[in-house]
């Protein structure tokens, strides 16, 4: 099989030779540093996938921010929708370049010869970068109708964006970024859910829908009590799963059937060699066997794993998508 087959009769809950081998994010760039003096030889993300024999997976992300944008590096800017119509002109920035850039992308996608995604920004993650964590928290309330007006501007525009992406090179997955859990659980309630993200993903959704892609949520932190939410909206899967925050694949799987995930092996047994490491593919057999999964670390590996250790995770990596399989 070639990794678009491979990809979409994992998702599809089909049979596959192996399971795909990926780093959905890339390293931190101090594990990056650490392993050039341990002897690494490239320190491109795409050239370190090719060398350590991972699958070509491409990932686009359109932000929503032109390169002018005043900020966050000068302090978050929104307080109230004058500051919002000052920094307007800084938002939402034509694609058109970033779209046809994909194009070769998409032909080798075509054969087989990669996997493109494509990562666009989440109706809770856009506020808070212009808001500020906890200024967005109280826009909720505070800013209600401002918050409506900024997601359904960007509800707007991620159409645009994925009917012009779509004659060019179709992902075969979308991510909405999101982050909006933490270790325990989501950062906002069903109720501000419901209002002021969901009415945003159903525009957008279908779009994505229509591509014929799959629809991924990037969210850190525990997200168990948030997946029937984003099954309510037509959201098809969640990434990565950490499982320092408690996250347990296995009866997310029990629960929810149908429920795709990327991820959720626990980073933290890295270091510890060997044993610790195989304990933890061990724990995630029976969910590589389920179907819809795809294991890789939970989230960026620390710069706390050698490079010799991080060998050793890829060799038993090349093991249990064998044995997952099965």
């Amino acid at each position: 099989m070639n990794h678009a087959e491979r990809f979409r009769a994992v998702m599809g809950f089909q049979p596959v030779d192996r399971l795909p081998r990926i780093e959905w994010a890339s390293w931190w760039d101090k594990t990056v540093a650490r392993w050039a003096e341990e002897g690494l030889p490239v320190t491109d993300r795409y050239e370190m996938y090719e060398y350590f024999g991972l699958d070509p997976y491409y990932q686009c992300w359109f932000g929503p921010r032109a390169a002018e944008f005043p900020g966050p590096e000068g302090g978050f800017p929104v307080t109230g929708h004058d500051d919002y119509d000052r920094i307007r002109p800084y938002l939402l920035p034509p694609f058109e370049e970033t779209v046809e850039s994909l194009r070769p992308w998409g032909e080798k996608q075509a054969q087989g010869e990669c996997v493109v995604w494509v990562t666009i920004e989440g109706f809770f993650w856009y506020p808070r970068t212009l808001f500020g964590i906890e200024a967005h928290f109280y826009a909720f309330y505070d800013h209600a109708d401002l918050m409506h007006r900024m997601n359904q501007e960007l509800a707007d525009y991620h159409v645009r964006l994925l009917k012009a992406l779509a004659p060019v090179c179709t992902p075969l997955f979308v991510v909405f970024a999101e982050d909006m859990s933490y270790n325990h659980g989501p950062m906002l309630s069903k109720q501000l859910f419901d209002e002021f993200l969901a009415p945003y993903y159903r525009q957008v959704i279908p779009v994505v829908e229509e591509m014929g892609a799959l629809v991924i949520v990037d969210s850190d932190g525990n997200i168990t009590d948030m997946v029937p939410w984003m099954q309510g909206v037509g959201i098809q899967g969640v990434l990565p799963l950490e499982r320092q925050a408690g996250v347990d694949g296995n009866a997310l799987r029990a629960a929810f059937p149908d429920f795709r995930m990327v991820g959720h092996f626990d980073k933290m047994t890295m270091p510890h060699g060997e044993a610790a490491m195989r304990e933890e593919f061990e724990r995630l057999l029976p969910l590589m066997r389920s179907g819809g999964f795809i294991p890789g670390v939970d989230h960026q590996t620390p710069p706390g794993v050698s490079l010799e250790q991080y060998r050793v995770y890829l060799r038993l990596l090349e093991e249990y998508t064998v044995l997952g399989a099965q």
